[in-house]
């Protein structure tokens, strides 16, 4: 008997919840980022809480700016070694690591950008004011 918590969803009912289409959950299933899933009579599919946490890190991976391919190379890992989350782990934060720094140069990026906006403006104001001036 299965408790609440070992109780599957079906998939619509999974996309409802995490705010995303049936389609995205079909598409992440068909290049191999979610496992096999269970199908019902009619062939519906079905979630495990795994599946459910499984999906949930997808998209918390999605938000953080990780490729589809850079999550298709872990859940080719994940599941190669038996779902065990030690031998993700390292690969996970070397990805992450590598976010970190694009993410720092674009940060500074938009400092320069910024300071050549604030700079230009400050030119404009001045060449302005100097063409009042002569007015007056």
């Amino acid at each position: 008997m299965q408790t609440a918590v070992e109780k599957s969803i079906q998939i619509g009912q999974l996309a409802k919840n995490l705010g995303i289409t049936t389609r995205t959950i079909r598409y992440y299933e068909e290049i191999g980022l979610m496992g096999p899933t269970e199908r019902l009579g009619g062939g519906t599919r079905t979630y495990n809480r795994d599946d459910v946490l499984r999906l949930k890190f997808i998209l918390k991976l999605k938000e953080l700016g990780i490729s589809l391919k850079e999550m298709q190379e872990l859940a080719e890992n994940f599941d190669i070694n038996q779902q065990s989350f030690g031998t993700i782990t390292p690969k996970l934060l070397e990805i992450l690591d590598v976010h970190i720094g694009k993410v720092d140069q674009k940060i500074a990026n938009l400092a320069s950008l910024r300071k050549e906006i604030v700079d230009y403006r400050s030119r404009i104001t001045a060449i302005l004011q100097g063409s009042l001036q002569e007015v007056r």
